[in-house]
Protein backbone atom coordinates (compact mmCIF):
# COMPACT_ATOMS: atom_id res chain seq x y z
CA UNK A 1 0.00 0.00 0.00
CA UNK A 2 1.33 3.57 -0.87
CA UNK A 3 2.30 5.65 2.38
CA UNK A 4 1.60 9.46 2.70
CA UNK A 5 2.92 12.14 4.36
CA UNK A 6 0.46 15.20 5.79
CA UNK A 7 3.06 18.06 6.82
CA UNK A 8 1.98 20.71 8.54
CA UNK A 9 -1.56 20.46 9.01
CA UNK A 10 -4.07 21.05 12.04
CA UNK A 11 -5.79 17.90 13.45
CA UNK A 12 -9.57 18.27 14.27
CA UNK A 13 -8.65 22.13 15.09
CA UNK A 14 -5.73 21.22 16.81
CA UNK A 15 -1.64 23.10 16.73
CA UNK A 16 -0.10 22.19 12.82
CA UNK A 17 1.58 18.97 12.79
CA UNK A 18 2.32 16.23 10.78
CA UNK A 19 0.40 12.90 9.93
CA UNK A 20 1.96 9.91 8.34
CA UNK A 21 -0.47 7.43 6.65
CA UNK A 22 1.27 3.78 5.89
CA UNK A 23 -0.55 0.55 5.52
CA UNK A 24 -4.12 1.17 5.85
CA UNK A 25 -3.78 3.52 9.37
CA UNK A 26 -2.36 6.57 10.58
CA UNK A 27 1.47 5.70 11.47
CA UNK A 28 2.32 8.40 13.10
CA UNK A 29 0.96 12.23 14.11
CA UNK A 30 4.13 13.78 14.97
CA UNK A 31 6.05 17.25 14.43
CA UNK A 32 9.06 17.03 11.88
CA UNK A 33 8.19 13.58 10.95
CA UNK A 34 10.31 12.15 7.62
CA UNK A 35 9.65 9.14 5.36
CA UNK A 36 11.33 9.30 2.24
CA UNK A 37 8.75 6.83 0.19
CA UNK A 38 5.82 8.72 1.14
CA UNK A 39 3.89 10.99 -1.01
CA UNK A 40 3.82 14.88 0.38
CA UNK A 41 0.76 16.43 0.89
CA UNK A 42 1.22 19.90 2.19
CA UNK A 43 -1.25 20.57 5.30
CA UNK A 44 0.00 23.90 5.92
CA UNK A 45 -3.54 26.00 6.90
CA UNK A 46 -5.76 22.70 6.41
CA UNK A 47 -7.97 21.09 8.94
CA UNK A 48 -7.89 16.59 9.15
CA UNK A 49 -11.07 15.44 10.21
CA UNK A 50 -12.34 11.96 10.67
CA UNK A 51 -13.47 10.74 7.18
CA UNK A 52 -17.54 11.90 7.54
CA UNK A 53 -20.06 9.48 7.48
CA UNK A 54 -24.02 9.97 6.56
CA UNK A 55 -26.51 8.16 8.23
CA UNK A 56 -29.13 9.14 4.86
CA UNK A 57 -27.90 9.08 1.42
CA UNK A 58 -30.29 7.87 -1.73
CA UNK A 59 -27.92 6.01 -4.06
CA UNK A 60 -31.22 4.84 -6.45
CA UNK A 61 -29.45 1.63 -7.66
CA UNK A 62 -31.09 -0.42 -8.36
CA UNK A 63 -33.85 0.93 -10.66
CA UNK A 64 -32.98 4.76 -11.20
CA UNK A 65 -29.68 4.28 -12.55
CA UNK A 66 -30.40 7.46 -14.65
CA UNK A 67 -30.78 9.62 -11.68
CA UNK A 68 -27.70 7.95 -9.35
CA UNK A 69 -25.43 4.96 -9.12
CA UNK A 70 -23.86 3.19 -6.54
CA UNK A 71 -20.59 4.56 -8.08
CA UNK A 72 -21.61 7.93 -9.00
CA UNK A 73 -23.11 8.79 -5.67
CA UNK A 74 -19.99 7.16 -3.95
CA UNK A 75 -17.68 9.12 -6.21
CA UNK A 76 -20.14 12.69 -4.87
CA UNK A 77 -19.95 11.10 -1.25
CA UNK A 78 -15.90 10.81 -1.28
CA UNK A 79 -15.52 14.56 -3.32
CA UNK A 80 -17.79 15.94 -0.14
CA UNK A 81 -15.14 14.30 2.36
CA UNK A 82 -17.11 11.18 3.32
CA UNK A 83 -16.12 7.29 3.91
CA UNK A 84 -18.74 5.82 4.58
CA UNK A 85 -22.63 6.18 3.59
CA UNK A 86 -25.57 4.45 4.72
CA UNK A 87 -28.10 3.64 1.78
CA UNK A 88 -31.65 4.09 2.22
CA UNK A 89 -34.23 1.35 1.08
CA UNK A 90 -36.05 3.25 -1.55
CA UNK A 91 -34.33 1.64 -4.74
CA UNK A 92 -36.23 -0.53 -7.23
CA UNK A 93 -36.93 -3.39 -6.28
CA UNK A 94 -37.40 -1.53 -2.62
CA UNK A 95 -34.47 -3.04 -0.59
CA UNK A 96 -36.72 -5.37 1.65
CA UNK A 97 -34.83 -8.81 1.32
CA UNK A 98 -31.26 -10.18 1.88
CA UNK A 99 -30.88 -10.38 -1.75
CA UNK A 100 -31.20 -6.60 -2.47
CA UNK A 101 -29.20 -5.37 0.22
CA UNK A 102 -26.32 -7.64 -0.63
CA UNK A 103 -26.44 -6.25 -3.82
CA UNK A 104 -25.90 -2.74 -2.72
CA UNK A 105 -23.55 -3.39 -0.30
CA UNK A 106 -21.62 -5.42 -3.17
CA UNK A 107 -21.81 -2.49 -5.36
CA UNK A 108 -20.36 -0.33 -2.90
CA UNK A 109 -17.40 -2.41 -2.77
CA UNK A 110 -16.79 -2.59 -6.28
CA UNK A 111 -16.78 1.18 -6.43
CA UNK A 112 -14.50 1.15 -3.42
CA UNK A 113 -14.97 5.05 -2.99
CA UNK A 114 -16.56 5.00 -0.11
CA UNK A 115 -18.07 1.85 2.51
CA UNK A 116 -21.55 1.56 1.41
CA UNK A 117 -24.01 0.20 4.47
CA UNK A 118 -26.99 -0.58 3.00
CA UNK A 119 -30.44 0.37 4.89
CA UNK A 120 -33.10 -2.77 5.09
CA UNK A 121 -36.85 -1.48 5.01
CA UNK A 122 -38.91 -1.94 7.51
CA UNK A 123 -41.70 -2.84 5.18
CA UNK A 124 -42.88 -4.87 2.26
CA UNK A 125 -42.39 -2.91 -0.45
CA UNK A 126 -42.42 0.22 1.78
CA UNK A 127 -46.26 -0.48 1.61
CA UNK A 128 -46.70 -0.31 5.41
CA UNK A 129 -48.23 -3.37 5.17
CA UNK A 130 -45.83 -6.12 6.78
CA UNK A 131 -42.73 -6.24 8.63
CA UNK A 132 -39.87 -6.88 5.37
CA UNK A 133 -37.28 -9.73 5.95
CA UNK A 134 -35.77 -7.86 8.87
CA UNK A 135 -34.30 -11.15 10.56
CA UNK A 136 -32.81 -12.38 6.97
CA UNK A 137 -31.17 -8.46 5.98
CA UNK A 138 -29.40 -8.68 9.35
CA UNK A 139 -27.70 -11.41 8.95
CA UNK A 140 -26.88 -11.40 5.35
CA UNK A 141 -23.27 -10.22 4.39
CA UNK A 142 -24.10 -6.68 4.77
CA UNK A 143 -24.98 -7.02 8.36
CA UNK A 144 -27.82 -4.47 7.94
CA UNK A 145 -28.76 -3.07 11.28
CA UNK A 146 -30.09 0.52 10.44
CA UNK A 147 -34.05 0.08 8.76
CA UNK A 148 -36.19 2.67 7.36
CA UNK A 149 -39.27 3.49 5.02
CA UNK A 150 -37.90 7.02 4.28
CA UNK A 151 -39.84 8.31 2.15
CA UNK A 152 -42.70 6.63 3.68
CA UNK A 153 -43.59 6.79 7.69
CA UNK A 154 -44.37 3.60 9.05
CA UNK A 155 -48.01 5.18 10.23
CA UNK A 156 -49.25 2.21 11.84
CA UNK A 157 -48.52 2.19 15.35
CA UNK A 158 -49.13 -1.81 16.03
CA UNK A 159 -46.57 -2.03 13.09
CA UNK A 160 -44.36 0.15 13.92
CA UNK A 161 -44.28 -1.11 17.84
CA UNK A 162 -43.45 -4.91 15.88
CA UNK A 163 -40.69 -3.32 14.05
CA UNK A 164 -39.23 -1.59 17.41
CA UNK A 165 -39.49 -5.52 18.98
CA UNK A 166 -38.02 -7.33 16.38
CA UNK A 167 -34.89 -5.36 16.19
CA UNK A 168 -34.18 -4.99 19.44
CA UNK A 169 -33.41 -8.64 19.61
CA UNK A 170 -29.82 -7.34 17.56
CA UNK A 171 -29.81 -3.57 18.70
CA UNK A 172 -31.06 -2.43 15.63
CA UNK A 173 -32.85 0.85 14.89
CA UNK A 174 -35.72 1.97 13.10
CA UNK A 175 -35.11 5.29 11.39
CA UNK A 176 -38.41 6.89 10.83
CA UNK A 177 -39.43 9.49 8.10
CA UNK A 178 -42.12 11.29 10.68
CA UNK A 179 -45.16 12.33 8.65
CA UNK A 180 -48.57 11.54 9.45
CA UNK A 181 -49.86 10.78 5.97
CA UNK A 182 -53.52 11.68 6.47
CA UNK A 183 -52.81 15.56 7.42
CA UNK A 184 -50.33 16.07 4.41
CA UNK A 185 -52.36 14.43 1.36
CA UNK A 186 -51.61 16.73 -1.15
CA UNK A 187 -49.22 18.50 0.55
CA UNK A 188 -46.82 20.94 -1.79
CA UNK A 189 -45.08 23.16 1.01
CA UNK A 190 -45.00 23.75 4.51
CA UNK A 191 -48.11 25.40 5.78
CA UNK A 192 -47.59 28.91 6.89
CA UNK A 193 -47.75 32.25 5.75
CA UNK A 194 -45.80 31.52 2.41
CA UNK A 195 -47.98 28.75 1.47
CA UNK A 196 -51.31 30.89 1.91
CA UNK A 197 -49.74 33.52 -0.32
CA UNK A 198 -48.82 31.14 -2.68
CA UNK A 199 -51.89 28.79 -2.81
CA UNK A 200 -50.19 25.61 -2.23
CA UNK A 201 -51.65 23.43 0.10
CA UNK A 202 -49.54 23.20 2.99
CA UNK A 203 -47.40 20.40 4.97
CA UNK A 204 -48.29 20.88 8.53
CA UNK A 205 -45.43 20.73 11.28
CA UNK A 206 -47.76 18.87 13.78
CA UNK A 207 -47.67 16.05 11.12
CA UNK A 208 -44.06 15.15 11.60
CA UNK A 209 -44.31 15.99 15.54
CA UNK A 210 -47.41 13.59 15.85
CA UNK A 211 -45.64 11.25 14.96
CA UNK A 212 -42.55 11.51 16.77
CA UNK A 213 -44.37 12.17 19.75
CA UNK A 214 -45.89 8.77 19.26
CA UNK A 215 -42.91 6.97 18.23
CA UNK A 216 -40.55 7.55 21.34
CA UNK A 217 -43.66 7.20 23.53
CA UNK A 218 -43.32 3.44 21.74
CA UNK A 219 -39.59 3.26 22.17
CA UNK A 220 -39.77 4.40 25.23
CA UNK A 221 -42.29 1.30 25.96
CA UNK A 222 -40.61 -1.38 24.11
CA UNK A 223 -36.73 -0.01 24.97
CA UNK A 224 -35.85 0.07 21.52
CA UNK A 225 -33.40 2.77 19.50
CA UNK A 226 -35.06 4.56 17.51
CA UNK A 227 -34.06 7.42 15.05
CA UNK A 228 -35.69 10.04 13.59
CA UNK A 229 -34.88 11.28 10.16
CA UNK A 230 -34.74 14.97 8.76
CA UNK A 231 -36.41 16.69 11.61
CA UNK A 232 -37.26 20.58 10.43
CA UNK A 233 -39.35 22.27 12.88
CA UNK A 234 -39.04 23.78 16.28
CA UNK A 235 -41.83 21.94 17.92
CA UNK A 236 -40.04 18.59 16.82
CA UNK A 237 -37.15 19.66 19.07
CA UNK A 238 -38.82 19.76 21.76
CA UNK A 239 -40.74 16.61 21.68
CA UNK A 240 -37.19 15.05 21.40
CA UNK A 241 -35.86 17.32 24.29
CA UNK A 242 -38.17 16.05 26.49
CA UNK A 243 -37.80 12.10 25.40
CA UNK A 244 -34.02 12.39 25.63
CA UNK A 245 -34.34 13.90 29.21
CA UNK A 246 -36.76 11.05 30.42
CA UNK A 247 -33.77 8.72 28.70
CA UNK A 248 -35.65 7.39 25.78
CA UNK A 249 -33.28 5.46 23.30
CA UNK A 250 -34.11 7.91 20.56
CA UNK A 251 -31.41 9.87 18.24
CA UNK A 252 -31.98 12.43 15.70
CA UNK A 253 -30.94 14.01 12.68
CA UNK A 254 -31.18 17.26 10.71
CA UNK A 255 -30.15 18.06 7.03
CA UNK A 256 -27.95 20.65 5.65
CA UNK A 257 -30.96 22.38 3.74
CA UNK A 258 -32.74 22.74 6.83
CA UNK A 259 -30.52 24.48 8.47
CA UNK A 260 -30.06 27.18 6.15
CA UNK A 261 -32.84 27.23 3.18
CA UNK A 262 -36.48 29.02 4.44
CA UNK A 263 -39.76 28.13 2.81
CA UNK A 264 -39.43 31.75 1.44
CA UNK A 265 -37.93 30.11 -1.70
CA UNK A 266 -40.88 28.48 -2.78
CA UNK A 267 -41.60 31.68 -3.76
CA UNK A 268 -39.93 31.24 -7.27
CA UNK A 269 -41.42 28.05 -7.62
CA UNK A 270 -38.22 26.33 -8.71
CA UNK A 271 -39.19 22.73 -8.16
CA UNK A 272 -35.12 22.49 -6.90
CA UNK A 273 -36.40 23.88 -3.95
CA UNK A 274 -39.69 20.90 -3.53
CA UNK A 275 -38.52 18.65 -0.16
CA UNK A 276 -39.74 16.01 1.89
CA UNK A 277 -40.15 17.25 4.97
CA UNK A 278 -40.44 21.07 3.39
CA UNK A 279 -38.50 23.92 4.12
CA UNK A 280 -39.40 25.45 7.34
CA UNK A 281 -39.55 29.16 8.33
CA UNK A 282 -36.61 31.11 10.36
CA UNK A 283 -37.99 30.38 13.46
CA UNK A 284 -37.29 26.10 12.92
CA UNK A 285 -34.26 27.15 11.37
CA UNK A 286 -33.07 28.88 14.68
CA UNK A 287 -35.00 25.83 17.00
CA UNK A 288 -32.91 23.36 14.84
CA UNK A 289 -29.56 24.97 15.06
CA UNK A 290 -29.15 25.27 18.59
CA UNK A 291 -30.34 21.80 18.78
CA UNK A 292 -27.47 20.91 16.73
CA UNK A 293 -24.94 22.91 18.69
CA UNK A 294 -26.88 21.27 22.40
CA UNK A 295 -26.98 17.75 20.88
CA UNK A 296 -30.51 17.14 21.43
CA UNK A 297 -29.97 16.45 17.31
CA UNK A 298 -27.38 14.11 17.40
CA UNK A 299 -26.21 14.48 13.95
CA UNK A 300 -26.23 16.51 9.88
CA UNK A 301 -27.34 13.94 7.53
CA UNK A 302 -27.10 14.88 3.52
CA UNK A 303 -30.86 13.06 2.32
CA UNK A 304 -29.05 13.19 -0.62
CA UNK A 305 -31.95 12.34 -3.07
CA UNK A 306 -30.94 12.71 -6.52
CA UNK A 307 -33.39 13.48 -9.41
CA UNK A 308 -33.18 12.59 -13.08
CA UNK A 309 -34.09 16.04 -15.09
CA UNK A 310 -37.50 15.08 -16.10
CA UNK A 311 -38.67 14.68 -12.52
CA UNK A 312 -37.36 18.39 -11.46
CA UNK A 313 -37.55 20.29 -14.60
CA UNK A 314 -41.49 20.47 -14.52
CA UNK A 315 -44.25 22.07 -12.62
CA UNK A 316 -43.80 22.38 -8.64
CA UNK A 317 -46.72 19.99 -8.42
CA UNK A 318 -45.76 17.31 -10.81
CA UNK A 319 -41.96 17.30 -9.01
CA UNK A 320 -40.33 14.77 -7.42
CA UNK A 321 -39.48 16.02 -3.90
CA UNK A 322 -35.45 15.90 -2.59
CA UNK A 323 -32.37 17.41 -3.26
CA UNK A 324 -28.55 16.70 -3.63
CA UNK A 325 -26.48 16.83 -0.58
CA UNK A 326 -23.11 15.10 -0.39
CA UNK A 327 -20.85 16.98 -2.06
CA UNK A 328 -21.87 20.24 -0.07
CA UNK A 329 -23.05 19.60 4.19
CA UNK A 330 -19.31 19.97 5.00
CA UNK A 331 -19.69 23.69 3.83
CA UNK A 332 -23.02 24.45 5.01
CA UNK A 333 -22.28 23.02 8.29
CA UNK A 334 -19.35 25.23 8.45
CA UNK A 335 -21.36 28.49 6.98
CA UNK A 336 -23.81 27.58 9.88
CA UNK A 337 -21.88 26.23 12.93
CA UNK A 338 -18.64 28.13 11.57
CA UNK A 339 -14.98 26.58 12.27
CA UNK A 340 -15.96 24.07 15.21
CA UNK A 341 -13.89 21.80 14.36
CA UNK A 342 -14.87 19.45 17.24
CA UNK A 343 -18.31 19.87 16.96
CA UNK A 344 -18.03 19.14 13.44
CA UNK A 345 -16.57 16.07 13.64
CA UNK A 346 -19.01 15.01 16.49
CA UNK A 347 -22.15 15.70 14.12
CA UNK A 348 -20.90 14.53 10.80
CA UNK A 349 -18.43 11.72 11.67
CA UNK A 350 -18.17 10.23 15.18
CA UNK A 351 -21.59 10.48 16.08
CA UNK A 352 -23.48 8.64 12.68
CA UNK A 353 -20.32 6.03 13.02
CA UNK A 354 -21.53 5.34 16.41
CA UNK A 355 -25.19 5.54 15.79
CA UNK A 356 -25.26 2.85 12.86
CA UNK A 357 -22.11 0.77 14.66
CA UNK A 358 -19.52 1.09 11.83
CA UNK A 359 -16.25 0.06 12.64
CA UNK A 360 -13.30 1.91 11.76
CA UNK A 361 -15.07 5.24 11.24
CA UNK A 362 -15.67 8.18 13.05
CA UNK A 363 -12.07 8.39 14.86
CA UNK A 364 -9.89 11.24 15.01
CA UNK A 365 -6.43 10.16 13.38
CA UNK A 366 -4.19 8.91 15.77
CA UNK A 367 -1.74 6.20 15.47
CA UNK A 368 -3.09 2.85 14.36
CA UNK A 369 -6.51 3.69 13.46
CA UNK A 370 -7.83 3.30 10.36
CA UNK A 371 -6.63 6.20 7.60
CA UNK A 372 -10.50 7.23 7.19
CA UNK A 373 -10.39 10.96 7.32
CA UNK A 374 -10.75 14.19 5.20
CA UNK A 375 -8.44 16.91 5.09
CA UNK A 376 -10.30 20.62 4.50
CA UNK A 377 -9.33 23.79 3.26
CA UNK A 378 -11.12 26.30 5.54
CA UNK A 379 -10.16 29.26 3.91
CA UNK A 380 -11.44 28.32 0.37
CA UNK A 381 -14.34 29.27 -1.40
CA UNK A 382 -16.05 27.98 -4.27
CA UNK A 383 -18.60 29.16 -6.19
CA UNK A 384 -21.45 25.52 -6.68
CA UNK A 385 -22.10 24.89 -10.31
CA UNK A 386 -24.45 22.20 -11.19
CA UNK A 387 -22.60 20.64 -14.44
CA UNK A 388 -19.57 20.25 -12.23
CA UNK A 389 -21.02 18.18 -9.75
CA UNK A 390 -20.53 14.17 -9.46
CA UNK A 391 -23.52 13.44 -9.24
CA UNK A 392 -25.49 12.17 -12.15
CA UNK A 393 -28.50 14.50 -11.23
CA UNK A 394 -28.13 18.24 -11.03
CA UNK A 395 -30.97 18.64 -8.30
CA UNK A 396 -28.36 21.36 -6.37
CA UNK A 397 -30.62 24.17 -4.16
CA UNK A 398 -27.22 25.86 -4.11
CA UNK A 399 -26.74 26.73 -7.45
CA UNK A 400 -24.44 29.71 -8.14
CA UNK A 401 -24.02 30.14 -4.14
CA UNK A 402 -20.57 30.46 -3.02
CA UNK A 403 -19.69 28.50 0.29
CA UNK A 404 -16.74 28.11 2.34
CA UNK A 405 -14.55 25.53 2.84
CA UNK A 406 -12.71 22.90 0.17
CA UNK A 407 -12.60 18.96 0.44
CA UNK A 408 -8.72 19.01 -0.60
CA UNK A 409 -8.41 15.17 0.40
CA UNK A 410 -10.28 11.93 1.54
CA UNK A 411 -8.63 8.91 1.95
CA UNK A 412 -10.07 5.62 2.94
CA UNK A 413 -8.18 3.00 4.37
CA UNK A 414 -5.17 5.03 3.87
CA UNK A 415 -5.99 5.22 -0.18
CA UNK A 416 -6.60 8.61 -1.32
CA UNK A 417 -9.66 9.04 -2.99
CA UNK A 418 -9.61 12.48 -3.91
CA UNK A 419 -6.47 14.14 -3.90
CA UNK A 420 -5.82 18.20 -4.65
CA UNK A 421 -10.15 18.40 -4.92
CA UNK A 422 -10.59 15.82 -7.46
CA UNK A 423 -11.44 12.64 -7.55
CA UNK A 424 -8.63 9.88 -7.89
CA UNK A 425 -10.72 7.27 -10.10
Amino acid sequence: MSAYLITNVSVVGGPPTDLLIRDGVVAEVADGLSAPDATVVDGTGLVALPGLVDLHTHLREPGREDAETVESGSRAAALGGYTAVCAMANTSPVADTAGVVEQVWRLGREAGLVDVQPIGAVTVGLAGERLAELGAMADSAARVRIFSDDGHCVADPKLMRRALEYVKAFDGIIAQHAEEPRLTEGAQMHEGEVSTRLGLIGWPAVAEEAIIARDVLLAEHVGSRLHVCHVSTAGSVEVLRQAKSRGVRVTAEVTPHHLLLTDERAETYDPVFKVNPPLRTAADIAALRAALADGVIDIIATDHAPHAVEDKECEWAYARPGMLGLETALSIALDVLGPEWDLIAERMSRTPARIAGLTGHGVDPAPGVPANLTVVDPAARRTIEPAELASRSRNTPYARMTLPGRIVATFLRGEPTVLDGKAVK
